[in-house]
């Protein structure tokens, strides 16, 4: 800078050069900035124009895509679902959704048919059952939805009296339980009444039970109400009561005899009439059936007493008469009906229950209620009634008893039971006459 000046140029000059230079260069960076911004700006245009076409054929491809596949309504094990598919068959759909058919699964379709819009698909996955009939097991697949589907899936027919369990409306399970009780025909009487019934395999208890038969406190049953019922088999329900029983039993009376001295030998004479006396007895009585199989004596009551029959035998001798003309008796005769005399007779047996026999002796004697009573029936013409006598083989004994068998030297001699006087036989005996 000489004097005041730069390069020739004065102060002024030089700083409005400046100005001008700087200005001159603002508009040149501001025009080139101005180009290298419209040059960025189309790169930039284009590769979003790039980008959204690209966005644009995606969107475009993917509605494409979608808008061929078919509209699918599956019902899965009783989920209901929708699917868009572009499967060629419905085994390729449950490949897609990665689901498994067994062969006993339920389809509603084929599984080789083909997919149409709109298609309706059921499936149920087989489950695996188990059947118990007459305590045989078995093992089943199948896709049905309550037991009773079951049953007539496997084509197995139930009859009226055979006990299933569950019910047939029960929902099929996976592993369930499935028992089947066959029912076999068998008889029961019950209070003698018989008819026949139906049972599976149970106890006694429970058939009864089941045939609405009740049992009372008593009752017997056979076989024991804990043995388990068979086929064809009988059961009994033996109705068991016990009741009471009152009886009124006559006491017979006895005959006594007494001598009457006032009374010729041979006559006898009432003096007192027997009476009966009466015994209540209660019984605890055992009914089978309505049918008395025994009878317990509780307790016995004496409601009247008896009176013994009182008989007076004669004893006065009655002096015998010959009239003039009339013959006397024989020796034989006359000699057998004296005291102290002995003789021999012809002798029977009977008992007071032999035929034709009514137990009462001719004085009266009741040898039923006096059987140890010893008496031999006599022909009055020789022996007297009321004479007592001794009988070798028999003892002492009162001549109180006649029949119409017995005549002359015979007698019979009265024994209480059968087999005694059948030992007794007929033989020949001597006889004493004691009074």
């Amino acid at each position: 800078m000489f004097g005041g000046k730069v390069f020739g140029l004065t102060r002024r000059q030089h700083t409005l050069y400046n100005h001008s230079r700087e200005k001159e260069a603002f508009f040149i960076d501001t025009k080139l900035m101005k180009n290298l911004f419209s040059k960025s700006l189309s790169k930039k245009k284009l590769a979003i124009l790039s980008a959204s076409l690209l966005v644009f054929v995606s969107v475009l491809g993917y509605f494409l895509y979608e808008g061929t596949k078919k509209t699918v309504a599956l019902t899965l094990d009783g989920q209901e679902k929708i699917v868009k598919t572009h499967a060629e068959t419905i085994q390729d759909i449950f490949k897609e959704l990665d689901i498994s058919l067994g062969e006993k699964d339920y389809l509603s379709l084929a599984a080789n048919t083909k997919v149409e819009d709109q298609l309706e698909i059921v499936w149920k996955p087989a489950k695996q059952v188990h059947l118990v009939e007459n305590q045989e097991e078995k093992t089943y697949w199948s896709a049905s939805d309550t037991v009773e589907e079951f049953l007539e899936e496997q084509d197995i027919e139930l009859k009226e009296h055979d006990k299933l369990t569950p019910n047939p409306e029960t929902e099929l399970k996976k592993d369930m339980k499935i028992d089947i009780q066959r029912a076999f025909p068998l008889k029961v009487t019950v209070g003698g009444k018989e008819q026949e019934g139906w049972s599976t395999s149970t106890t006694v208890a429970d058939f009864l039970s089941q045939q609405g038969i009740t049992l009372n406190e008593l009752d017997r049953v056979e076989p024991a109400l804990t043995e388990t019922v068979t086929s064809n088999a009988l059961i009994k329900v033996i109705r068991v009561e016990k009741v009471t029983d009152v009886v009124e039993e006559p006491i017979k009376f006895a005959v006594v005899t007494k001598k009457d001295g006032s009374l010729d030998k041979g006559k006898q004479k009432v003096v007192t009439e027997g009476q009966e006396g009466v015994l209540s007895k209660k019984y605890e009585v055992t009914l089978e059936d309505g049918k008395e199989v025994s009878r317990n004596l509780v307790s016995e009551t004496k409601v009247r007493d008896k009176k013994d029959k009182v008989v007076a035998m004669g004893t006065r001798e009655v002096a015998v008469q010959v009239s003039r003309g009339a013959a006397a008796p024989s020796s034989q005769a006359a000699g057998q009906g004296g005291s102290g005399k002995e003789f021999y007779v012809s002798s029977t047996a009977y008992t007071a229950s032999c035929n034709g026999c009514s137990g009462v002796t001719a004085t009266g004697l009741n040898l039923k209620v006096n059987p140890n009573a010893k008496v031999i029936a006599v022909d009055p013409s020789v022996i007297p009634l009321g004479t007592k006598v001794y009988v070798e083989g028999y003892g002492y004994a009162v001549a109180a008893d006649k029949g119409g068998a017995i005549k002359g030297n015979k007698i019979d001699v009265f024994f209480p039971n059968k087999s005694q006087a059948y030992r007794w036989g007929n033989k020949r005996v001597k006889i004493k006459i004691l009074n």
